[in-house]
């Protein structure tokens, strides 16, 4: 089958792109499925920022396409436009006013107003972003800050509890990232996001990888209380950074104090990753070896070998929702500073890496009143 452009697929190819889209197949696979090139696929996914067109619907008493082809052979016959009402049992004016809005008698024609008519069916309402100018202006600054859009749908909501105007999902500010035909945010503001796509992943896609490659891992849901206040040292939070597709550096950060710990590993499986963190964790103070909460990623899988080696407990966070690990997941992004993502970050040493981890864990944090990572380290263990 010949490639075609994605303006010219039909209404049955669209829908088996979202189809396989929404089932975790890859461009390519959807490409051949539905007969055009990768490339096409994703700027079809792009132009709606990943999210599955709305089916278009009108009201059941509009004139539909059978309709349209009566009036246009009416129209060829020289019919009068009182005839053809009469023949399809509608007013003279629907009629005319159908008629006189697809070029008039000579240019009729019955596909093109049909077309049309579907058209100006799909008239998405103005999002609230759109509508709230207070709001939209808020979202803006917090992405601006990198935030989330889970992270400013929840500060929302908190900051707001009883302004239900001030309130929007996280969902409705991504489809508003992606979906610039919305006209709220500019598209710009998708650098803020910490994955820098340029759509909305599929959920299947994003879970996919992510099923059953846990085993009697223990949910953060079960995690104790005392960790999410942050009153005590020693909980950690956890996870890797790619440089290209084949390095990886593992980041550890202290949830009260947000000291890094930067581990070297050759790769990411599970039993290079987990001897390389029970070598670095074991160096920690005992009262600093309490508890590491991590993705959900395979690298883990042999927790328990980790848990033996440290007496660390681990929990994972639910699938998709990397703002469990936010002190993480901030770091992160500052360490991008020192490894941009495509670079290879193989070649550097541990002792490489310790050096960038005091760089950070000496620099002043906003989020600890400007006092650095080392000073506030330097408190809990007296």
């Amino acid at each position: 089958m010949g490639n075609k452009n994605t303006h010219r697929m039909s209404e049955q190819d669209k829908t088996l792109l979202w189809e396989c889209w929404h089932s975790g197949m890859s461009l390519q696979k959807i490409g051949t499925a539905v007969g055009i090139s990768k490339p096409s696929v994703f700027l079809h996914l792009q132009k709606y920022g990943g999210y599955t067109q709305r089916p278009r619907h009108r009201r059941p008493d509009s004139l539909g396409m059978l309709e349209r082809e009566e009036i246009s052979r009416g129209l060829a016959s020289d019919d009068s436009l009182r005839t053809i009402a009469a023949q399809l049992d509608r007013s003279p004016s629907t009629i005319s006013r159908e008629v006189n809005c697809n070029g008039g008698r000579e240019a009729y024609r019955a596909a093109q107003a049909e077309s049309r008519a579907l058209d100006q069916a799909r008239r998405p309402k103005a999002c609230a972003l759109l509508k709230n100018k207070r709001l939209r202006r808020v979202v803006i600054r917090l992405l601006k800050k990198d935030w989330s859009p889970k992270q400013i749908a929840g500060w929302l909501k908190k900051r707001y509890p009883d302004n239900a105007g001030m309130q929007i999902s996280h969902e409705t500010i991504y489809k508003t990232l992606f979906i610039q035909s919305r006209g709220a945010l500019n598209k710009q503001l998708k650098d803020h996001l910490r994955t820098g796509r340029r759509f909305r992943q599929a959920r299947t896609k994003t879970l996919k990888g992510q099923h059953n490659t846990i085993v009697d891992g223990v949910s953060i849901r079960e995690r104790p209380a005392q960790v999410e206040d942050r009153a005590l040292p020693g909980h950690w939070e956890g996870d890797l950074i790619a440089g290209d597709q084949t390095s990886f550096i593992a980041t550890v950060v202290e949830r009260k104090t947000r000291c890094v710990v930067l581990v070297k590993v050759k790769d990411r499986k599970t039993k290079t990753v987990v001897p390389a963190l029970i070598k670095q964790m074991r160096k920690l103070p005992l009262e600093l070896k309490k508890t590491l909460t991590w993705n959900r990623g395979s690298e883990l899988a042999a927790h328990r070998d980790f848990s033996l080696a440290t007496d660390m407990a681990v929990y994972f966070c639910d699938p998709y929702s990397p703002w469990q690990r936010g002190s993480n997941e901030n770091t992160n992004g500052l360490l991008r500073q020192y490894f941009p993502k495509g670079k290879d970050v193989s070649s550097n040493t541990q002792a490489q890496l310790n050096a960038v981890a005091r760089k950070l864990n000496t620099r002043p944090r906003e989020t600890l009143g400007f006092n650095t990572p080392a000073e506030e380290l330097e408190k809990v263990l007296q």
